[in-house]
Formats: structure tokens, C-alpha cells, sequence
């Protein structure tokens, strides 16, 4: 047992979360400090919220779970909400991510006519659409744009994460024909959405949903969960895949994790963290997808990282609490829900640190 608080002092942190309640679905601002997590500031939206990004200018982005209908930009000191919805032929796949120069949006989305994927490009004003691009795949999910080259691949490469699951309009989140799979890992021209590469695993099985950037050794990790129709192999199959520009490798000497990755980060000194919340557990991988070790954790779903410096602290939401490891020498401390948060809320897959 973890226990609750320490003697020396602790780092504080805010983080962007999204949650449910047993009436409701909220995005907000959660303040993690030395003994105790709580709800800094709120807002409802309409339906589950994924993924979440921190904007420039003291503001968030939030997108619908896919199959999702609704894009929000929300500014938490002041309250003002700015709100788009998808087109009729189209729906949001949960993940939103901006340029680093801030002058161009690209969300994440599927054709309901054709069932493949887009990535939606928008105006960071408005939020309006102004040309999409194909995924060259189905189902994309989280992606993100490389803050350093990688082998051939210079910085700004745009990296997308189709999870190749086939869904049909009628059905939502339903899974169809999943014997058609086909995930993959492909890069983009940030300008011109070409396709500059794709990378596929041996095992068709794995769909590739999340993705974090290693600054320490310049790798991608993606978070991996597994769609095989034989019950042991899914729960002995890898949750973490690395990418090093120039092929995929899924996770050795892992033990069973139940085959789903729910989120991942990067682990300050390099390599990576994959919660696995049908495990109770935190997995933790080096940067050549090696396992080292596991932290239990129940029902460990969303994740938050400092990467930049080897001794700063990462974070984990969870059933119990608020798990917070790296803080100097310490061991990892839980921080368990202040008396006036909401009861029985339950956080969605991802965080981000607010910096606003």
C-alpha cells in the first residue's frame, strides 16, 4: 500500500482533465498538491471528452470521443466557451493538435461515407475547416508533430496513429469486420499532407491508439490495445510499441497486461509509461520497448509528464487517487480526492499540464 503523504516537501502541479460523473461529462482544471487532489474550475459539455490540448493565450482545446460531433476551445479564467461541430459526413476521433507556431489545427476524423480517415485542417480562429488530408488509413486516433528530426524525418513531421478498426456510421463505436484491420503508423507532410512514410506491425491484432514523444532519445512510443479474437493471446499482447523512424517494435518481455494501453508518457530520463486500466496497473517501458517494471495502480487511466529533466515528477489518475512518482528520492505518494470533489468522478484517458 502507497502510502498518502510524505514529510518533505511536494511538488504541486495543475492539470487539464476531462471526467464523468454518474449525470454528467465535464473538462476542467484539477490542482494535485502534497495530500490531496481537487477541481480548480470546470465546465459541462455534451458527451465524453478525449483528448484535450493546451493552447496559447490561457485557453484548451477539447474534443468529443469518438464517434464525436463537437470541437471546444474554452478559456478557464473567464469562462468564455467557443464551440464547432463536426459535418453531417463527418466525425471527430478524439484528438486535436496545433502547430508550433499556432497558425494551423489539424483534428483527427473519419468519413461516415467511406469509413477512412482524415485529418481535418482549421482555422486556429475560427475552428472552421479549410482542407483535409487523407490518413491513408481507418479509424486515425492521437497524433502529434515531431519537435526533433527523426532519422530522415525533419522536425514539424506531422505523425498519425490509424487504429485501423473499421466502424460504420450506424453503429458508432461498434467494432465490424474486425478481420480487416489494418493499422498503422504514418507521416505527413505538415504542408502538403503527402505521405512520407507508413509502418505496420507483425501482428495485425494491435491497434495503435496514443502517442508520446521521448525528448531523451528522440523516439516515439504509442500505447497499444488489442483486438485479438483469442482471449489469451489479447491478454498477453504487448501495450507499448516504439518508433525509432525507421520501423515499429512492440514491447519484449512484457508480462500480461490485459492487451490495453489507455494512455501513455514519456518517463523523465527517457522511455516510457503505459497505464493499463483492465490491469491495475502502470507499465513501465525503456525507450527500446523493453519492460522493466510495473507500479499497481487501479483502474490507472490518464497520464501527465515533464520530460525535460530527469528528476521531475510524472502523474497517474486512478480509482484510489492521484499517483505521483519521480518527486527526488521519493517514493511514489498518492493523493487521494479532497472531501468537496465530485463523487464518483471518473477521469477519461488523457491529461495535459496546464501552464496557463
Amino acid at each position: 500500500m502507497l502510502p498518502s503523504a510524505w514529510a518533505a516537501p511536494s511538488v504541486s502541479t495543475t492539470l487539464l482533465a476531462a471526467w464523468q460523473t454518474a449525470d454528467e461529462h465535464r473538462v476542467g482544471l484539477v490542482d494535485v498538491v502534497a495530500r490531496q487532489w481537487s477541481v480548480q474550475r470546470s465546465l459541462p459539455v455534451p458527451t465524453r471528452a478525449h483528448g484535450l490540448l493546451v493552447e496559447r493565450g490561457a485557453s484548451v482545446l477539447a474534443v468529443a470521443r469518438r464517434p464525436g460531433d463537437w470541437l471546444l476551445r474554452w478559456h478557464p479564467a473567464s469562462g468564455k466557451t467557443q464551440w464547432h461541430w463536426a459535418a453531417d459526413d463527418r466525425r471527430f476521433n478524439g484528438h486535436v493538435l496545433a502547430s508550433a507556431d499556432g497558425r494551423q489545427l489539424w483534428t483527427t476524423e473519419t468519413d461516415l461515407d467511406t469509413a477512412l480517415g482524415c485529418l481535418g485542417l482549421r482555422d486556429p480562429k475560427s475552428l472552421e475547416k479549410t482542407a483535409e488530408w487523407p490518413t491513408h488509413g481507418m479509424d486515425p486516433h492521437a497524433l502529434l508533430a515531431l519537435p526533433q528530426a527523426v532519422g530522415e524525418w525533419p522536425a514539424g513531421t506531422l505523425v498519425v496513429a490509424n487504429g485501423g478498426i473499421p466502424t460504420l456510421p450506424e453503429t458508432g463505436r461498434a467494432k465490424r469486420a474486425l478481420g480487416r484491420m489494418d493499422a498503422s503508423l504514418v507521416a505527413l507532410n505538415p504542408q502538403t499532407g503527402a505521405l512520407l512514410g507508413q509502418w505496420r506491425l507483425d501482428d495485425p491484432w494491435l491497434s495503435i491508439r496514443h502517442l508520446a514523444w521521448d525528448p531523451v532519445t528522440r523516439t516515439v512510443g504509442i500505447a497499444l490495445q488489442a483486438e485479438h479474437p483469442d482471449k489469451a493471446a489479447r491478454v498477453a499482447a504487448p501495450v507499448l510499441a516504439v518508433w525509432d523512424g525507421q520501423g515499429l517494435r512492440a514491447a519484449t518481455a512484457q508480462p500480461a497486461l490485459a492487451g490495453y494501453g489507455g494512455d501513455i508518457c514519456a518517463r523523465p530520463g527517457g522511455g516510457f509509461v503505459v497505464s493499463c486500466p483492465r490491469a491495475d496497473a502502470l507499465a513501465l517501458f525503456g525507450a527500446d520497448a523493453g519492460w522493466t517494471n510495473s507500479l499497481v495502480h487501479k483502474t490507472a487511466y490518464a497520464l501527465a509528464s515533464a520530460p525535460s529533466a530527469a528528476a521531475t515528477p510524472w502523474w497517474a489518475s486512478g480509482d484510489e487517487g492521484v499517483l505521483v512518482v519521480g518527486e527526488g528520492d521519493q517514493p511514489p505518494r498518492l493523493a487521494p480526492a479532497a472531501p468537496q470533489a465530485p463523487p464518483r468522478l471518473q477521469f477519461d484517458n488523457h491529461w495535459q499540464r496546464w501552464t496557463g
